[in-house]
């Protein structure tokens, strides 16, 4: 029941033949685009604005705060498929509850473009998406990079990208999974040192000295230098001056939204453990495997490879693996007896990854996905452009590409 590391170490790529190229990306918001690919397109009529936007520079949430201030409604008005990285150009839909669209579509606001409004019966919900395309620039590579990265992409899209958990899951620190052990185990020490101890030396000195504080217990000097910025740590600590010093009050304190997002990192970090170890072979199914259906999200028991294994060759189906919760189905034979184990090492039972008024239930997630509609190009660096399904990441293109995290 030792408390995970955090996610530095190297994970390994499916394209360890290939050499990197090595470069940099996001020297400038336009080196990463991205743009959704709604689920579907509004009707023309209801009670619902739709808004395709362009937002550069902010995040999701952001605009989600900006728009609800210069309309006047609540934030719950707004809704949205998927959440956009702030360093990028992300083109996107918004839905607002009973707003004109000639209201919405006058809107000015810094960062923001409106590039189409139209209405729509029903809110637009998280997931209501059939993917996400990409743009972005590769700098300081050599013209030899194209080459190599047309045949890593080849690579990827003949065996799929390895649908690991990006590092943004993680969080600034790289320790949100961390944090997520802790509240299950109901560890405060091991939360406090997680969340608010353990000084960065690339965090501003302020910071690093009120971390250190707490790492020696004192707590009140540590809040009075605490910046205010980060408030949901400060509420922790602030709870821990309140009672004193004791430990559980920091448990008691930790946000509903932190906790959910820390248990779904530490879900997030135990798949990224697990397909890992089968990255070798995430394109061949074993028997045991619970089968990813890509249509349909369904999944199924693997128990004769060689009728199933031309499916996954057509890219119809996928191994899994598991993201651990109350109703997660695990694998048979030697997949399950893997996910067993990482569970064993977890201390907890599938019952044991639920947390007061949380309800992440467990789910499969397949162990690659499908990359699509590519070009390579060279135009002020190496030019990449792609599709993946809801949910991947561009990064993990990316890492197998430039072979550096």
């Amino acid at each position: 029941m030792n408390q995970p590391v955090g996610i530095a170490q190297p994970l390994p790529y499916l394209t360890e033949d290939y050499p990197g190229i090595g470069g940099r990306i996001r020297v400038q918001l336009d080196d990463f685009i991205v743009e959704e690919i709604p689920l579907y397109t509004p009707c023309g009529e209801g009670q619902h604005c739709y808004l395709f936007v362009e937002k550069r520079g902010i995040s999701t949430l952001e605009l989600v705060a900006r728009l609800a201030r210069a309309l006047g409604v609540p934030q719950q008005a707004i809704g949205y498929a998927g959440l956009k990285d702030a360093r990028a150009v992300a083109r996107q839909w918004i839905s607002v509850d009973g707003v004109p669209p000639e209201r919405a579509a006058a809107l000015k606001l810094d960062g923001v473009r409106i590039l189409q409004v139209a209405r729509h019966r029903n809110k637009l919900k998280l997931g209501h998406l059939a993917g996400n395309r990409f743009v972005v620039r590769i700098r300081d590579v050599s013209r030899e990079a194209l080459l190599i990265a047309q045949a890593v992409l080849a690579e990827l899209a003949r065996r799929g990208v390895p649908n690991y958990f990006g590092e943004q899951r993680f969080g600034r620190r790289d320790n949100t999974h961390l944090l997520g052990w802790a509240l299950l185990h109901g560890d405060a020490l091991a939360l406090i040192r997680t969340y608010l101890g353990h000084p960065l030396p690339d965090e501003d000195p302020d910071l690093q000295a009120a971390r250190a504080l707490v790492e020696a217990g004192s707590y009140a000097e540590a809040l009075r230098k605490w910046p205010s910025r980060l408030r949901d740590e400060r509420r922790v600590l602030e709870a821990l001056v309140r009672a004193g010093g004791n430990a559980h009050a920091a448990l008691r304190a930790v946000s509903h939204p932190l906790r959910r997002l820390a248990l779904s990192a530490y879900q997030s970090y135990l798949f990224n453990r697990l397909l890992a170890q089968r990255i070798r072979t995430l394109d061949r199914l074993e028997a045991g495997d619970v089968a990813f259906i890509h249509a349909s999200g369904a999944a199924f028991i693997v128990q004769d490879v060689a009728r199933e294994q031309p499916r996954a060759d057509r890219f119809e189906i996928s191994p899994s693996g598991a993201l651990f919760g109350p109703k997660c189905l695990l694998a048979e034979g030697a997949p399950g007896e893997r996910e067993r184990a990482l569970l064993a090492e977890t201390g907890l039972s599938l019952e044991g990854f639920r947390l007061p008024g949380i309800k992440l239930k467990g789910a499969r997630r397949p162990y690659r996905v499908p990359l699509a509609d590519i070009q390579v190009d060279w135009e002020d660096g190496l030019r990449l452009e792609f599709r993946l399904p809801p949910g991947s990441y561009a990064t993990q293109v990316l890492r197998e590409v430039m072979k550096h995290d």
